[in-house]
């Protein structure tokens, strides 16, 4: 068994067709078949069927094909992290990102990258939730991770700064000109709500936080993306939570924003499977100097969104 066998069956997987995979691949047809042939023999069994009109996977297939995805993407990552150990000044970094560091944080951090590094290409990668973010870490999908501290990471995690979650309402608001809110005051609030929304406690944040405060959210809305949210806020539809970053940095000037009192802050950290080096290494320092202020923390325990 190869790699080249196993990027070839993935081709295949992909693509649906011999003929079409091989096209992919820039190979003939029955170089490409042979080499799945071969793939089958060691591994003791069939792993496509041949339809009519395509293919499809066996069972053994099914079994076969995360794993052989992990070993190609492993073997990507290998290539990628021996030519950054030569330093930072070519190459590819792949980085993996929850949506509100994506939207919020990473545009300015990539813009002095890309200024510092023009030779390394960058790819981004993200994702709605902190689960997925490490699922992905997990599978190689990316070199890094940005996103809140990893529960349960065998490898490198890194503090980089922190995120503030903050409440936005429209400019005219009747608590407009204030800069802080606590929790009861909004109790008779209808709410945004967001798909994003990070999990405390086995519970939505908004949830668990309002049930702290004795009352249970009106949801008016449910978006997909939270900067979606943070625009029905603006718009007078109803309250929502965000993190600072995406509010002050990409929505614009036509809203309030209100610091909870105490401040909700989580912790936000790099992270990857194997030590940062070379273009990885370089990557997180920037991030590092890169990242807003922090301010006092106030841990959101146990969360993962």
């Amino acid at each position: 068994m190869s790699l080249r066998q196993m990027e070839y069956f993935l081709a295949v997987v992909d693509e649906a067709s011999f003929t079409r995979a091989a096209e992919a691949l820039h190979v003939s047809q029955p170089a490409l078949s042979h080499q799945i042939k071969a793939l089958e023999r060691s591994i003791g069994g069939a792993l496509l069927e041949r339809m009519p009109r395509g293919v499809r996977l066996t069972p053994m297939g099914r079994a076969f094909r995360p794993h052989a995805e992990r070993a190609v993407r492993s073997a990507a990552q290998a290539r990628r992290a021996a030519r950054a150990a030569a330093g930072a000044e070519g190459g590819e970094l792949h980085i993996a990102a929850v949506h509100s560091v994506a939207v919020g944080v990473l545009p300015d951090v990539f813009a002095r990258w890309r200024a510092a590094h023009p030779r390394v290409l960058l790819h981004l990668h993200e994702y709605a939730t902190s689960q997925a973010l490490e699922e992905e870490i997990e599978r190689g999908t990316a070199d890094l991770a940005v996103g809140p501290a990893p529960a349960d990471c065998p490898g490198t995690v890194v503090p980089v700064g922190e995120e503030e979650a903050v409440l936005v309402v429209p400019f005219d608001d009747r608590l407009a000109g204030r800069t802080t809110v606590t929790l009861p005051e909004l109790a008779d609030r209808h709410w945004i709500r967001c798909a994003m929304e990070p999990v405390v406690h086995g519970e939505r944040f908004l949830d668990w936080a309002c049930g702290l405060s004795g009352f249970t959210p009106r949801t008016a809305v449910w978006t997909e993306h939270t900067s979606t949210a943070v625009r029905m806020a603006a718009s007078g539809v109803g309250v929502c939570v965000a993190p600072s970053h995406i509010v002050r940095g990409a929505v614009g000037e036509d809203c309030t924003v209100l610091s909870h009192t105490p401040p909700w802050r989580r912790q936000m950290t790099a992270f990857a499977r194997v030590p940062p080096t070379g273009a990885a290494e370089a990557f997180v320092d920037l991030l590092r100097t890169s990242w807003p202020a922090p301010g006092t923390s106030v841990s959101l325990a146990d969360q993962a969104g």
